[in-house]
Order: structure tokens, then C-alpha cells, then sequence
């Protein structure tokens, strides 16, 4: 939701720092590459207990996978960026769900109940992106929903920081999740209808 409705306020800063990155000669895909590095420590850097610098390059990572959709927007953007931005952002997801996993053994099973909301919610996104030939801002059409990636970013920081609360901000994220799997499939029957399919 934010992802759709709040990225014009800040696309003027990563359209700035895309194009700082461009001039020093990186690509889309080696910002990629980076990202997935920063973002990966998230996880490890929680479990050694260093949670709010598990947060920072949470969220550092996610500015600079903004920054390089950005970039290969303004270049000429490649099916393999785009396996590579998404197979990254879900492994440093990933990373911070095992981090938290492995700190707090006894909530594991609502970690996993998590991580099955995610994959039934990327699931339906990315099967609607292959079939539909509606087009968005990026290479294959994004569909919108409750919990894009800054929400999920929201509740993978609450859970890194609040972890007095860490089982009930997991349970929450995954109905947010459900939710939101639900709310793209049946858009996808709704935009499959118009088709005739």
C-alpha cells in the first residue's frame, strides 16, 4: 500500500541517488547485488543481538532496491534484473525471519506460519505478473496490495525491536499477509474475467 500510494514523495531522492550511481559507472544490477549483501546481514546481525543495526541495513537495503529499479529505468532495464530483484528481496526476508528464528526458538511455529503467508502471497503476485498483459511502472504488472514490501519492512523492523511483542507483531503480519494473498487473488479472477480467460 505505502509502495503504491507513498513512492511519488521519495522518488525524487532515489531518482537523484540512482543517477549519482549511474555517473560512478554501477549498474542497476550490481546495486542489486548489494543490496541483497546489505540486506542478507539483517538477520545475522539480530541474532548476534544487534538489533537496531539489523534495522539500518534493513532499511538500507530496501532504499537502495528502490534506487535500482530506478536506474534500470533510466538505462535499459533486463528480465535477469528483475529474477535477481526479486529472488534478493525474498532471501533477505528470509534472513531476518531466520534471525528472529533462531533468537526465539519457542515462537518458530508462528514464523512458520509466516513465511507460508509470504509464499502464498508472492505466489498469486507473481503468477498474475506472468499472465496478465497489463503493464506496470516495472517489467511485469505490480499488483497492489495491503502489504507491499515498506509494510513488510514495517513489521520485520517491529519484530527485530519489540520482541517483548515479537509473537503477537508476527501473528498480525501474518494475517496482513493472508490478507493481502486474498485480496490479489481475487483481483487476479476480477482482471482474468475482463479478459475472457
Amino acid at each position: 500500500m505505502l509502495d503504491t500510494h507513498a513512492r511519488k514523495f521519495v522518488q525524487p531522492m532515489i531518482e537523484k541517488t540512482a543517477r549519482s550511481l549511474l555517473r560512478i559507472g554501477l549498474s542497476a544490477n550490481q546495486v542489486t547485488t548489494i543490496s541483497f549483501f546489505i540486506g542478507a546481514s539483517s538477520g545475522v546481525f539480530f541474532y548476534f543481538d544487534y538489533p537496531i543495526i539489523a534495522v539500518v541495513v534493513l532499511w538500507l537495503s530496501g532504499y537502495l532496491d528502490a534506487v535500482d529499479g530506478t536506474m534500470a529505468r533510466l538505462t535499459k532495464s533486463s528480465p535477469w534484473g528483475t529474477v535477481l530483484d526479486i529472488t534478493f528481496d525474498r532471501l533477505v526476508e528470509i534472513s531476518v525471519i531466520l534471525g528472529v528464528a533462531f533468537r526465539f526458538p519457542d515462537i518458530q511455529w508462528a514464523l512458520l506460519l509466516l513465511s507460508v503467508s509470504i509464499i502464498f502471497s508472492i505466489t498469486i503476485f507473481l503468477t498474475v505478473g506472468a499472465v496478465s498483459e497489463k503493464q506496470g511502472m516495472k517489467s511485469f504488472y505490480y499488483q497492489a496490495g495491503l502489504a507491499e514490501r515498506t509494510e513488510g519492512f514495517i513489521f520485520l523492523s517491529l519484530m527485530m525491536l519489540v520482541t517483548n511483542y515479537v509473537l503477537f507483531i508476527t501473528l498480525l503480519f501474518f494475517a496482513v499477509e493472508v490478507f493481502t494473498g486474498l485480496q490479489r487473488f481475487f483481483e487476479a479472477r476480477r482482471l482474468l474475467n475482463e479478459r475472457g480467460e
